[in-house]
C-alpha cells in the first residue's frame, strides 16, 4: 500500500492531532523563556502576593483596603450574576468607537498637518488650545447633549484620545527623513506618491505610538462619561462601589480597567512588531 493510500491519511491526520496539543505547549513555554515575559510575571507575582499580605495583615480595614483574595471573589461574584459581562460590555464598546472614530480622524488630520504648511498654519493654534483644555469639564456638556447612552461616552473618549494621535502623526510626517523625499521627487514621485509612498510608511513608528497612548487616555474618558453620567460601565460600577463603600466591587472594577490597557498596549506592540520590522528591535537581555 502507498504511502498516499487513503486507508492511511487517517492515521497521519490523528497523530498529527494528538501532536498539536504537544507543540502548542512547547510555543507556550518558549514565549514563557522570553526574559522580557518571564521578568514581567516575576513582578506581577511579587506585586500580587504584596497586595494579598498588605491588605491581610497590615491594611486591614475593610473600608479602605481589601486583600487580592476579597477582590477575586467579587469578580467571581460579579461575573456569575452576569452583572460584569453587563459593565464590561458598555466601558469596551464605548472604547471601541471612540478609538476607532479616533484612529481614522487622527490620523487623517495628523497626515495633513504634517505635510501641509498651509494646514499648520490655520490650524495648529487651536489644536494646541483644545489639547491644553481639560476635556473633563466638557464631559458633561457633552452627556447634556448626547444623553446618558452610548454616544455621550464615544464623544468623550474620542475627544480625550485623539490629541496624542494628531500630535504624534504629525510628528512623525514631518521628521521623515529628506533623503527619502528628495529621492521620490528625483524619479518623478506626485505630492500625493510622496505622502503615501513615504511619509505614511516613514511616520508609522509614530502613528502606533500615538495610538498607543491614545488606549490610556480612552480607558481614562469611558471612566469620566462613566462616572458623570450612565447606567452601565466599568466606570459606572466604581463610581456606585465608592459611594456605597463596596470596596472589592471598587478594585475589581479597576484591575479589568488596567488588565485592558495592558492587554491592549501588549497587542498594539505585537502590530508594530510586524507591521515595522525595519526598526531596531530593543535588547532582549
Amino acid at each position: 500500500m502507498s504511502a498516499d493510500s487513503p486507508l492511511e491519511r487517517p492515521a497521519d491526520a490523528a497523530v498529527a492531532q494528538a501532536a498539536a496539543p504537544a507543540q502548542s505547549a512547547r510555543g507556550f513555554f518558549r514565549v514563557l523563556a522570553r526574559p522580557r515575559v518571564r521578568r514581567s510575571l516575576i513582578s506581577l507575582v511579587v506585586i500580587l502576593a504584596g497586595w494579598e499580605l498588605l491588605g491581610r495583615y497590615v491594611l486591614t480595614d475593610r473600608l479602605f483596603f481589601v486583600p487580592l483574595s476579597d477582590v477575586a471573589a467579587e469578580l467571581m461574584k460579579l461575573a456569575a450574576s452576569g452583572e460584569l459581562a453587563r459593565h464590561v460590555g458598555a466601558s469596551f464598546k464605548a472604547i471601541a468607537y471612540g478609538m476607532a472614530l479616533a484612529v481614522v480622524v487622527g490620523n487623517a488630520y495628523g497626515i495633513a498637518l504634517g505635510a501641509s504648511r498651509t494646514l499648520s498654519d490655520y490650524t495648529e493654534v487651536y489644536l494646541n488650545a483644545l489639547y491644553a483644555t481639560p476635556l473633563v469639564a466638557v464631559a458633561p456638556l457633552l452627556i447634556l447633549w448626547f444623553g446618558i447612552g452610548i454616544a455621550s461616552k464615544v464623544a468623550v473618549v474620542f475627544l480625550i484620545s485623539v490629541f496624542p494621535i494628531v500630535i504624534s502623526t504629525a510628528s512623525g510626517v514631518r521628521n521623515v527623513d529628506l533623503h527619502f523625499l528628495d529621492v521620490a521627487r528625483a524619479f518623478g514621485a506626485t505630492p500625493r506618491q510622496v505622502v503615501a509612498k513615504v511619509m505614511v510608511p516613514a511616520a508609522l513608528p509614530f502613528v502606533l505610538t500615538g495610538v498607543r497612548l491614545a488606549i490610556g487616555r480612552a480607558i481614562v474618558g469611558v471612566v469620566i462619561g462613566e462616572v458623570f453620567g450612565a447606567s452601565a460601565g466599568l466606570g459606572y460600577l466604581i463610581y456606585t462601589s465608592g459611594q456605597t463603600f463596596d470596596v472589592p466591587a471598587l478594585f475589581a472594577g479597576v484591575l479589568c480597567l488596567a488588565f485592558a490597557g495592558v492587554a491592549l498596549t501588549w497587542a498594539l506592540q505585537a502590530l508594530e512588531r510586524r507591521l515595522v520590522r525595519w526598526k531596531p528591535a530593543p535588547l532582549e537581555d
